[in-house]
């Protein structure tokens, strides 16, 4: 109820409702921008692009409680803008991966692997199963945010799953082969 009452006074021009609220979502926010972006420093410049976004536009948000929803989709299109002006993205060598101080927790490594995986998706087979899976957002609300139905919603996970089911099963043929 509290975060009703901060979303509605930002709406109406607030800014250190806004304030709040940017630092209550924080995180999250952050945390978002970083999947896609891979790394520190373009996580922190979507999170800044973000909050002036969101700051110049939160009087056109129409219902707010899907504040979250709205604030996914600015982070998604910030990162996808900031993806497109990087165009000389550098992979890591094997050389960079093995100077690496040792993984403090033990399913690190399948959880890097994963992420990794997942990165290699298509962009709305990512999109959508990060929202999906990370987020726990609904079919319905992911269709909202990325503006297409939601049986493309569907098809989008079905198939990025299966990409996925691919990619570690050539894996392990690999290390079985």
């Amino acid at each position: 109820m509290e975060g009703q009452k901060l979303i509605k006074k930002a709406i109406k021009g607030n800014k250190s409702a806004f304030e709040k609220l940017i630092q209550q979502h924080y995180e999250r926010i952050y945390r978002t921008a970083y999947l896609y972006v891979h790394n520190e420093e373009d996580a922190l410049d979507v999170v800044q692009e973000t909050a002036y976004q969101a700051f110049t536009s939160i009087h056109s948000l129409k219902n707010p409680e899907y504040f979250m929803t709205w604030l996914t989709k600015i982070i998604i299109r910030c990162s996808a803008q900031l993806l497109k002006r990087k165009s000389n993205v550098v992979p890591l060598s094997d050389e960079i991966m093995s100077n690496l101080p040792e993984r403090a927790y033990p399913n690190m490594d399948d959880s890097l692997q994963l992420l990794s995986a997942i990165q290699q998706l298509r962009e709305t087979y990512r999109t959508a199963i990060f929202l999906f899976y990370y987020y726990d957002y609904s079919i319905k609300t992911i269709s909202n945010i990325m503006e297409v139905p939601e049986s493309t919603v569907k098809t989008y996970l079905s198939r990025g799953k299966a990409e996925l089911k691919k990619s570690y099963k050539n894996e392990e043929d690999k290390c079985h082969g």
